[in-house]
């Protein structure tokens, strides 16, 4: 038997699949691998939190609440954990205390054992109603340490040097914690950093201390095991599928390395081994999830952009529907900036949503052109401290519409949770239900409507099984054309087609696209010209009249203005989220509003008309 064996805590079905594949794995897929992975004797299993909870709302059709059951009843054996974003829980904004207390006493009534808390700022004021809520509930309170460093690459530097991390640990433990983790989401943690991190905080408490590593850099394998020869009680790691590239290190060769030593955890490798092969005829269903723009296993270059894990799926994702997806090294480059201008917080959610979002808007529409709404927040003070001072001249631009906050940003949000209930109540006054509007208000809504049977379930939140886009074999089998369709010319062997394309549903990243075989040769050899079917008209722009599109894929959220109101130019009028931030689109115009085409809720790709001014 070892004498200190090593405990681990799977990543698998959290963040596993958030790094790689967007969030995107259905509980169908995770339910058959679930009594496999009871019986392997894991420390705990990270199965929820996060993005989880957002995606299974917005792109799943899945009841976050109902997932948490299934794994509760079918891992009886195994303690489940969550990440909580402190103040933020599962969103992207602070929240009002109210919901925060409602929605940790009802995740431990559920099912969480262990609450892994933490701050994008490791900021204390953030993270005390949180703690509180967990000790309440007599659940395990982990307090994360958000790692992360600066241009010097490696602990030591000007903010993140090793008085910082110890003067977090000692303000987390005051706050209770059960555990500390220190929580490397970008791969940023070095082997021997680790080493002399780990030794001063076993020193500085008693309490277990966890290490959470992403393996983006290549470092992840290697600094676990630093890190475990001087003393860390805990370890993340993942089934070999979705584990290393922007995940976890995978279990298997760890276990190996490990055995007949003092740290053997004492797992089967033969048992993970099977149920990896499993986990392995599931994936191709996602195989768009999984496609990647670089051909390396590893990204060295995170230890300058220093994208997490699980923003970095999200990231090629937005930009390949934004059809930016080759602008993606600019992208990285202008986040190092951008972090840097306010104040290098760490790159963790929504931090790092909010910069991520930010500097794709600096590379698509010019530096600071479009502030989204929650880095305004940011500088005005709505997210805590920052590590640094933020760029002065950014502070001029953001604060244009905002006050100043001083003191607990919660402090300045009044009670939410009883206008959520009365939001939905002609929908259902479940308080699963209710916390799902109160974190969601937009997305969550649709999803209700959809769970109660208001609104049907759309095609794109269906299981996706096309293996290959099927055609249709003349136009009246075809069906009906969409608003989205498109004309594209298609050049083949000296002849000029004009063909139709009209989204059928996303697989993944990518669009599947059904080409109906009624758009013939343009120009064919032995006839004459045929014009295929014009698509859906958009609404009646007349001369003169100014539009506002949509720069980017997104949802409206809402409208600012109504039918027939007077606006000046610079005056918002739509609220677009895109890349899970907040956009306010200004009228570029003085004049009156026309028309408001979209409706709240919907989502619009690129360049589509949101409103019309007329002068």
């Amino acid at each position: 038997m070892a004498k200190n064996p090593i405990k681990i805590t799977d990543t698998t079905f959290r963040d596993g699949h958030q790094s790689l594949m967007a969030t995107r794995l259905r509980m169908e897929d995770m339910e058959p691998l679930l009594a496999d992975m009871d019986a392997i004797g894991f420390h705990s299993m990270e199965v929820w939190g996060g993005a989880t909870f957002d995606v299974t709302t917005r792109f799943l059709g899945e009841d976050p609440w109902e997932r948490l059951r299934t794994f509760k009843r079918l891992l009886p054996n195994t303690p489940l954990s969550m990440l909580l974003r402190g103040q933020s829980l599962v969103g992207y904004r602070a929240y009002a205390d109210d919901v925060v207390d409602a929605f940790v006493e009802r995740s431990a009534e559920v099912g969480v054992d262990i609450f892994r808390v933490f701050d994008a700022l490791n900021d204390p004021v953030n993270l005390g109603q949180a703690a509180r809520a967990v000790k309440k509930a007599k659940k395990h309170l982990q307090m994360a340490v958000c790692y992360s460093i600066t241009e010097e690459g490696r602990l030591g530097g000007p903010i993140y040097n090793l008085k910082y991390y110890m003067a977090k640990v000692k303000e987390f433990e005051a706050l209770g914690a059960d555990s500390i983790c220190i929580k490397d989401m970008g791969g940023l943690l070095a082997p021997y950093d680790a080493f002399q991190l780990v030794t001063e905080i076993k020193k500085a408490t008693k309490v277990p201390l966890q290490l959470h590593c992403h393996y983006t850099s290549g470092m992840a394998s290697m600094t676990v095991l630093k890190a475990m020869e001087a003393g860390v009680d805990i370890v993340d790691t993942c089934l070999a599928p979705l584990a290393l590239r922007t995940a976890q290190p995978a279990v298997e060769p760890l276990l190996v390395t490990l055995g007949d030593t003092d740290r053997d955890p004492g797992l089967d490798l033969d048992r993970i081994l099977e149920i990896g092969d499993k986990l392995e005829k599931v994936l191709p269903k996602y195989r768009s999830y999984l496609e990647r723009p670089r051909s390396a296993v590893i990204d060295a270059r995170v230890l300058k952009h220093q994208i997490p894990g699980g923003m970095s799926s999200n990231l090629v994702s937005q930009l390949r529907e934004a059809g930016a997806i080759d602008r993606l090294d600019e992208v990285l480059e202008e986040i190092t900036r951008t972090r840097k201008d306010l104040g290098y917080p760490p790159l963790v959610t929504p931090m790092s949503q909010m910069i991520g979002s930010q500097a794709v808007n600096n590379v698509l529409f010019g530096h600071y052109e479009m502030i989204t709404g929650p880095v305004r927040d940011y500088v005005a003070g709505a997210y805590g401290t920052p590590p640094a001072a933020i760029d002065k001249d950014l502070t001029k631009l953001a604060m244009t519409d905002r006050e100043p906050i001083t003191g607990r940003p919660a402090d300045n949000i009044e009670p939410e949770l009883e206008a959520a209930r009365e939001a939905i109540k002609g929908i259902s006054s479940d308080i699963d239900d209710v916390l799902i509007y109160a974190l969601y208000p937009t997305t969550g809504l649709r999803f209700l409507k959809i769970k109660h049977g208001q609104e049907p379930m759309p095609d794109e939140m269906k299981p996706e099984y096309l293996e290959t886009p099927q055609a249709a074999t003349n136009l009246f089998d075809a069906p009906p054309r969409s608003p989205n369709a498109r004309q594209f010319n298609v050049f083949v062997g000296g002849e000029h087609f004009q063909v139709e394309v009209d989204p059928v549903r996303p697989v993944g990243d990518a669009v599947v696209r059904q080409v109906s075989s009624a758009a013939t040769p343009k120009s064919p050899p032995t006839g004459a010209p045929v014009q295929a079917p014009a698509p859906s008209p958009g609404p009646e722009v007349a001369t003169g009249d100014a539009t506002i599109v949509a720069p980017i894929p997104g949802i409206v959220l809402k409208y600012e203005v109504e039918v027939g109101q007077h606006v000046a130019a610079g005056d918002p009028v739509v609220l677009l989220e895109a890349m899970k931030m907040e956009n306010s689109l200004p009228s570029p115009i003085d004049g009156t509003v026309k028309a408001l085409p979209a409706q709240r809720g919907q989502t619009v790709a690129k360049d589509v008309v949101l409103a019309i001014i007329s002068p």
